[in-house]
């Protein structure tokens, strides 16, 4: 089966359907991502049936929890998961991709570049910095991150983003039992409540995930988040 088959099955299997256009930005895309990965460590996820699966369609996987026309920040997006595929699939949405290696900044900028893909931003900096200037806190509908830390940790590099009323969709693969409470008094610190938690097996395979969704549901307090550094050594208890 060739890439766009291949995409399109295991995109059905959550109930999701590509459009053809959107098939080519994706296999672009790809081919970007294994391209730059010889010059610069992006992803060592290689072979063409687990980048489909586990960035393509992972990412996917939050989808139905953004609404059209929303502001999204992905933080510590990487090589661009879920930020960019969440983009390519909706061309209205504003999405900001923020990391903390330029060298990745300059991949991202070049899949936007060659995917003409229109309302997407990157910033190079860390969360806790950018957290602290009052153009970007509390400035969006919604967070997202994938796999970048604990619970306690990412709460307080992604709730001071996050308007009042907004969310943030932890993407985390499985036994989150024990982190989630241990999170649950440093999420209530920084004005975020859990209001959901979705567990599945990605795309009818043996991959348990989590999707955590944090509500916030008041202003984050301005010491948050701490120094750089602070919150992964020091997360919040």
């Amino acid at each position: 089966m060739d890439f766009n088959g291949k995409l399109q099955q295991n995109a059905e299997k959550i109930n999701i359907s590509i459009k053809e256009d959107k098939v080519i930005k994706f296999k672009k895309y790809m081919d970007l991502l294994l391209e730059w990965n010889k010059k610069i460590n992006l992803t060592a996820i290689t072979d063409e049936d687990d980048i489909i699966l586990k960035h393509f369609i992972d990412s996917l996987t939050i989808e139905k929890y953004v609404d059209p026309k929303q502001s999204v920040i992905d933080i510590g997006t990487g090589a661009g998961f879920p930020g960019i595929p969440l983009k390519i699939m909706n061309d209205n949405v504003e999405v900001t991709l923020m990391d903390s290696l330029n060298k990745r900044i300059n991949f991202l900028n070049e899949v936007i570049k060659k995917l003409d893909l229109k309302n997407i931003t990157t910033i190079h900096s860390r969360a806790e910095d950018l957290a602290k200037d009052n153009n970007y806190r509390e400035r969006y509908d919604v967070a997202v991150s994938r796999a970048v830390a604990n619970l306690s940790t990412l709460s307080e590099y992604m709730l001071p983003f996050v308007k009042v009323g907004g969310k943030c969709i932890c993407m985390k693969g499985s036994n989150i039992d024990e982190e989630r409470k241990i999170a649950e008094k440093a999420i209530n610190m920084l004005g975020g409540k859990i209001v959901n938690i979705e567990n599945f097996k990605l795309a009818n395979t043996d991959n348990e995930r989590n999707i955590i969704i944090i509500e916030k549901i008041r202003k984050t307090d301005s010491k948050y988040p701490r120094k750089a550094g602070i919150p992964s050594k020091e997360p919040l208890k």
